[in-house]
C-alpha cells in the first residue's frame, strides 16, 4: 500500500441541518428531502441513493411542505408564504409565487398531478392549476378558524382532508364546501390537553380518513359519516408525519420520540376476506422527532432533527437479498465541503453561511506503521470569512498556491486574493464580476493556480484567467445543443491542458483548454458520475459512478485503457459493489503512476493497478502479509485493491488528511 503520513482533520465542525419534509416520486424513483435551513436535496433511489441534485438553502425559506406534480414537477411552501417550483435541470429556482395566505403549512399535487393545493395559516385552502409554465390560482375552499396543517387527497380527486387543530374538515373538491368537521379528542393519557394538532391525515380509496395528532394517536375515520371508526394509541409524544404506500396495505409513521412504526393491512383469519389495520413493526433508527416519512414500494423512509436520513427496506418486497436488502443511514452530503492548498498545507471549510481557513499542523517526530504522532505545531485557523445575505454558499474553493479563494451563492459569486506577510493574511475582494458569472455551481482552479474554472446553472463553463488583484476571461464552453444540463463536477488535468465535465445526467464531457474546444465525450454510463480525476504524465480520466464501478478512459485516445477494459470484462469484487456510499474524491501519487486514491464516507482504497484483480472468492479487505514473508510470497497474495476503515468520517471528524498507514 506504501507508506503515508494521514493527518486526522477533527477541527472541521460541521454538522448538517435537520430534515423538515420528504416527498417520494413513485414514476421516477427520485426522492426529494427539504432541511431546516432551506436546502432541497434529490436521491436518485434508483442509483444506489445516490445524492444527485441538490439546491441550496435560503435564510427566508423555511420548507413546511414539499410535493412532487405531474411531468416530474417539485414544489415546496414555506413560513414565507411563497409557493416555490425547482428547475431540475438548471438547478435553481424556476419562480416563487406568494400565495396571499400567509404562512403555507402543508401541500398535496392532486392524484392526476394536474392541480395544486395549499393550507395557509389564514385557515384557508387554496387550489391551483398547474400549468406548463408556472402554477395559476383557481379559487378558495370555505376558509377554516385555524391553520391547515396538513392535507391530503382522495385517490379519486373528488374529495380532501385537512388537518387543524382540534378537528379534520372534509371537502368536496367540485364545490369547495366543507361537508363533514371531525372533532379529535383531546384526551392523552388520561388527561385533557389544551389543543390537539392533526399533524397529518392520509385518504384512502375506500373512503378512510388516517389522522397521525400531537396525543399521540394514530386515528381512523369515516369520510362518509364524519364518524371515527378506530383508535390506536402509539406514543407518549406527537405522531408528527403519515405516508400511505401506493397499493394502500401499509403504512408508516413517524413520533416525536424518534420511533417510526409501521401499519400493515392483514386478514382477520387465514381464511377471511375481511382484513383490518394492525401495527407490525416499530423502528428506533432516530434520536429526535421524525418530522417527515416516506413510503417507496420497498422501503419505509425517514428523517428529522437528528439529521439522518434513514432508508428501512421492506424484506418482503425485496427481491434479491443484496446491498438493496441493508438498512441505510445518510448523514453528509454527496459533495465535497473541503478543498486543499496543497503547497501552503491549507484547508478551507464551506459551511452554510461562511467559509474557515485552517493551516494543518506538523510534527517533525518519526515512528514505525501505526503509530500516532504527536504534533510539533498545532493547526491555526487563519480566517472566518463570513457572506453577506441571506443565501447559502453553493461551493467554494482555494487555489493549489493559497492565494486565491472563490465561493458562489444562487445570486452572487466572490473572488479573493490573499495575501500572506509573516503571521498576518490580508484579503483583497476582487469587484466588479462581470454578469455571466453571476453564479456557479462548481469551482475550480489549475494546477498552477494561473486560470479558474467556473461551471454556471445554465450548463456553460467559463474559463477565466487569474492576473495579481484582478482577472481577464478567456472563453466560455456553451452547453451541447438543445442541452441546459448544469455541471456538478469538474476536474483539470495537472498540466493544465485537458478540462472534464460532468452533468447531472451521465455524461462527461472533456474540452481541450490550450486549442478552446470540445476534445471528446466519454460513453455515457447508466449511472450518475460520482468523482473524476485527471491522472498526471498519462492524462488518464478516471471516473467513479454510483453503483462503485470505476473507469479508466485515455483522454488522448479518446478510448478506456486497457486496464479499465480488463476490470470491467473481470467485474468488481462483490463486497465492493454492495458498498452504500458514493466515492466523493479520487487522486493520485505522483511518484506511483500505477495508484488511484478514493475515498468514501467510511474507507480510503489505493488501487494498484500492476497487481492482478480481487475475485469474489479472495477476500477483498486482506490485511497485508507479515513484514517477514518473502517478497515472493506477498506478491502472490496481494491484489490490487488495499482498502483502510480506521479513517472513516463522524460528526466529529469529518476529513482525514495525509500520518503513518
Amino acid at each position: 500500500m506504501g507508506e503515508f503520513k494521514v493527518h486526522r482533520v477533527r477541527f472541521f465542525n460541521y454538522v448538517p441541518s435537520g430534515i423538515r419534509c420528504v416527498a417520494y416520486n413513485n414514476q421516477s424513483n427520485r426522492l426529494a428531502v427539504s432541511r431546516t435551513d432551506g436546502t432541497v436535496e434529490i436521491y436518485n433511489l434508483s442509483a444506489n441513493y445516490f445524492q444527485e441534485k441538490f439546491f441550496p438553502g435560503h435564510e427566508s425559506r423555511a420548507t413546511e411542505a414539499l410535493c412532487w406534480a405531474k411531468g416530474q414537477r417539485l414544489f415546496s411552501a414555506g413560513l414565507n408564504g411563497e409557493i416555490i417550483e425547482y428547475d431540475l435541470q438548471a438547478l435553481n429556482i424556476k419562480y416563487a409565487m406568494d400565495a396571499f395566505g400567509g404562512p403555507i403549512w402543508s401541500m398535496a399535487a392532486s392524484p392526476s398531478g394536474s392541480q395544486l393545493l395549499a393550507g395557509c395559516e389564514d385557515g384557508s385552502v387554496k387550489l391551483f392549476q398547474i400549468t406548463p409554465d408556472k402554477i395559476q390560482f383557481e379559487r378558495n375552499f370555505d376558509r377554516q378558524k385555524s391553520r391547515i396543517l396538513s392535507l391530503s387527497w382522495r385517490p379519486s380527486g373528488t374529495h380532501i382532508a385537512a388537518g387543524s387543530i382540534d378537528y379534520i374538515s372534509v371537502f368536496d373538491v367540485k364545490s369547495g364546501s366543507a361537508i363533514h368537521k371531525m372533532l379529535v379528542d383531546r384526551q392523552y393519557m388520561g388527561v385533557s390537553k389544551r389543543k390537539c394538532i392533526i399533524w397529518g391525515v392520509a385518504f384512502l380509496s375506500d373512503g378512510t380518513v388516517i389522522s397521525v395528532d400531537s396525543a399521540g394517536k394514530v386515528q381512523f375515520w369515516d369520510s362518509a359519516t364524519g364518524t371515527l371508526v378506530k383508535n390506536h394509541l402509539v406514543a407518549n409524544a406527537d405522531v408528527q408525519s403519515i405516508a400511505v404506500s401506493d397499493q394502500e396495505d401499509s403504512f408508516v409513521v413517524g413520533t416525536a420520540e424518534g420511533t417510526v412504526f409501521h401499519f400493515q393491512l392483514v386478514s382477520v383469519t387465514s381464511n377471511s376476506s375481511e382484513k383490518q389495520w394492525v401495527r407490525t413493526k416499530p423502528f428506533q433508527h432516530h434520536t429526535h422527532d421524525v418530522r417527515a416519512v416516506a413510503h417507496s414500494p420497498t422501503a419505509l423512509i425517514s428523517g428529522g432533527t437528528d439529521t439522518h436520513l434513514v432508508i428501512r427496506p421492506l424484506m418482503e418486497k425485496v427481491e434479491v437479498k443484496n446491498y438493496d436488502a441493508a438498512l441505510r443511514k445518510i448523514t453528509f452530503p454527496h459533495r465535497r465541503l473541503i478543498s486543499c492548498s496543497k503547497k501552503k498545507q491549507l484547508l478551507l471549510f464551506q459551511f452554510a453561511h461562511h467559509l474557515e481557513l485552517w493551516q494543518l499542523g506538523s510534527t517533525v517526530a518519526t515512528g514505525k506503521n501505526g503509530d500516532t504522532l504527536p504534533l510539533s505545531k498545532d493547526a491555526d485557523h487563519l480566517l472566518h470569512l463570513k457572506t453577506k445575505g441571506p443565501e447559502n454558499i453553493i461551493c467554494s474553493c482555494i487555489s493549489p498556491c493559497g492565494s486565491w479563494i472563490a465561493y458562489s451563492t444562487a445570486s452572487r459569486f466572490f473572488l479573493y486574493r490573499l495575501s500572506y506577510e509573516r503571521d498576518n493574511i490580508s484579503l483583497q475582494r476582487v469587484s466588479k464580476m462581470p454578469a455571466f458569472l453571476r453564479s456557479a455551481l462548481q469551482i475550480l482552479f489549475s494546477e498552477d493556480s494561473a486560470k479558474l474554472f467556473v461551471a454556471s446553472n445554465q450548463g456553460s463553463l467559463h474559463i477565466i484567467r487569474l492576473l495579481e488583484g484582478s482577472f481577464k476571461h478567456l472563453h466560455t464552453f456553451q452547453p451541447q445543443s438543445g442541452t441546459v444540463e448544469s455541471m456538478c463536477l469538474l476536474a483539470v488535468s495537472p498540466d493544465g491542458n485537458w478540462l472534464a465535465a460532468s452533468g447531472t445526467s451521465a455524461g462527461v464531457h472533456v474540452y481541450n483548454v490550450k486549442n478552446l474546444k470540445l476534445h471528446c465525450t466519454v460513453p455515457a454510463y447508466n449511472f450518475p458520475v460520482t468523482a473524476l480525476a485527471i491522472a498526471p504524465s498519462t492524462n488518464n480520466l478516471v471516473i467513479a459512478h454510483s453503483d462503485q464501478q470505476v473507469f479508466e478512459y485515455s483522454i488522448p485516445d479518446k478510448q478506456y485503457t486497457e486496464w479499465s477494459r480488463t476490470i470491467q470484462k473481470q467485474g468488481f469484487h462483490h463486497l465492493w459493489l454492495q458498498r452504500d456510499t458514493p466515492i466523493t474524491h479520487i487522486s493520485f501519487h505522483l511518484k506511483r503512476p500505477m495508484h488511484i486514491l478514493l475515498h468514501d464516507a467510511y474507507m480510503f482504497c489505493i488501487i494498484d493497478k500492476s497487481l492482478p484483480l480481487p475475485n469474489d472468492k479472495t477476500l477483498l479487505y486482506n490485511p497485508l502479509p507479515p513484514k517477514n514473508e518473502s517478497d515472493v510470497i506477498r506478491r502472490r497474495t496481494a491484489h490490487a485493491f488495499k482498502i483502510s476503515k480506521i479513517y472513516k468520517i463522524s460528526l466529529s471528524t469529518v476529513s482525514r488528511f495525509p500520518r503513518t498507514t
